[in-house]
């Protein structure tokens, strides 16, 4: 079979004259197909130089028509595109290993509701464009319809604008030295400084937080919040998920399950820093031990995990350096794991989280538990109507004191360098 393309403006006579001839042949001949492409005139700039002022009358009138079916299209496509209120998604450091992870989950359509699109924006500050590009042509390549339009950005001039959810995943590379430590925590500071700003000026007022990352996620979103004050300080939110999953699976490889039968693990203080792990709620669902039941069944991970020296020693240290061991085997920074900690975010904010699950979200904290008021600290909450809630029924043992008392204090010691010498 013949394939032929036919090309050209939409107010060309000669365009008009070959679709004639087009059409003739392709009623005629069983083997042949035309494809038309009809641009509009300010999108076709020549005819490599040639010209003639040859025409009919008849091929005036087809390329009169021809434009103005071009018009009535194009304004047909605008019109529904008008109809269409997609939901803005922004992310910044759009360059980390987490977006790319992070992009096949926002087109489950299960994050959100049901006939949600998505205008996705792209932000890496100083980025390279090339490989924005590249990073856009990967998520256009997913072909999920759930994708209204993907752009890309490399400045701040227009950042968040009209943004419905923010994913801010930017990070800085540990220092030993503490001269450059400081440093490097003043100048996270001052971008997500900015970052506030812009959100409060830009985005819409029920704008949705989520801040992730492997440094210093707590003292991130507290900045981002302190400087956004039109926007109500509990659509700000640190996720400490990919924490509790890694405790999740270093449990369930100690019973020998799977990490998915382990739940209500609670990660208290600041994520990225001095955290505790609380398994006074943890439970555990098909666990082959000497009592059995069906598969709603559950024992607390306390009563069937004998070796209290391993949780107090091995358990924690574990669970620190597993993250590490993951990033040394691969050479690069894991994502997935905190891909997932923010679609887990996602899906529950929208969703509501399962009604007897607990999960740990670093948020901002109004005094209870004794941790001081205005931090973002590391908490049990569940996701109810929409809104986050703090579990208050947990059981606060000396231990756990102390803990959140040390959190509290290296917070507290963050925001002091981060604000140091502003007034």
């Amino acid at each position: 079979m013949a394939k032929f393309v036919l090309a050209g403006r939409a107010d060309c006579p000669y365009y008009a004259k070959a679709e004639l001839l087009a059409d003739l042949l392709q009623r005629n001949l069983p083997s042949f197909s035309i494809y038309k492409i009809c641009h509009h005139p300010k999108d076709w700039e020549g005819y490599y130089g040639v010209s003639s002022d040859m025409m009919t009358e008849m091929m005036k009138n087809i390329a009169s028509e021809n434009l103005q079916t071009k018009i009535d299209v194009m304004e047909e496509e605008a019109y529904y595109r008008s109809l269409i209120k997609p939901l803005h998604i922004w992310i910044t450091s759009a360059l980390s290993p987490v977006c790319y992870a992070l992009l096949p989950m926002l087109g489950k359509r299960d994050l959100f509701s049901e006939n949600t699109v998505i205008s996705l924006h792209l932000l890496d500050i100083g980025g390279s464009e090339e490989e924005l590009c590249s990073l856009k042509t990967e998520a256009e390549d997913l072909a999920l319809p759930i994708f209204h339009e993907i752009t890309i950005h490399t400045e701040l001039s227009e950042a968040f604008r009209d943004a419905d959810v923010v994913l801010i995943l930017d990070d800085i590379q540990p220092e030993e030295d503490q001269a450059l430590r400081e440093r490097a925590i003043k100048e996270l500071a001052d971008r997500c400084q900015n970052y506030g700003l812009l959100i409060d000026s830009h985005s819409h007022k029920e704008v949705r937080v989520v801040v992730a990352g492997n440094s210093y996620v707590n003292l991130k979103c507290l900045v981002v919040m302190q400087n956004a004050p039109s926007i109500n300080p509990h659509q700000f939110v640190a996720t400490a998920i990919q924490l509790e999953n890694e405790a999740r699976a270093q449990l369930a490889k100690k019973l020998n399950i799977n990490t998915a039968d382990v739940k209500d693990v609670i990660v208290w203080g600041n994520i990225t820093g001095n955290s505790y792990i609380d398994l006074q709620r943890a439970k555990v669902f098909r666990y082959d031990g000497a009592i059995f039941g069906p598969p709603d069944f559950s024992q607390p991970v306390l009563e069937v995990i004998y070796d209290r020296k391993w949780l107090e020693t091995d358990f924690l240290a574990s669970v620190r350096s597993r993250r590490c061991a993951a990033e040394d085997k691969m050479h690069r920074p894991a994502g997935l794991s905190a891909a997932n900690g923010i679609a887990t975010v996602l899906q529950c904010w929208n969703h509501d989280s399962p009604v007897d699950d607990v999960l740990s979200l670093g948020v901002i904290s109004e005094g209870q538990f004794g941790i001081p008021k205005g931090l973002v600290f590391s908490m049990p909450v569940k996701f109810q109507n929409g809104a986050w809630i703090v579990l208050s029924d947990v059981e606060i043992s000396d231990t756990l004191k102390e803990n959140l008392i040390a959190a509290s204090n290296e917070l507290m010691n963050e925001m002091e360098i981060a604000f140091r010498g502003k007034s």
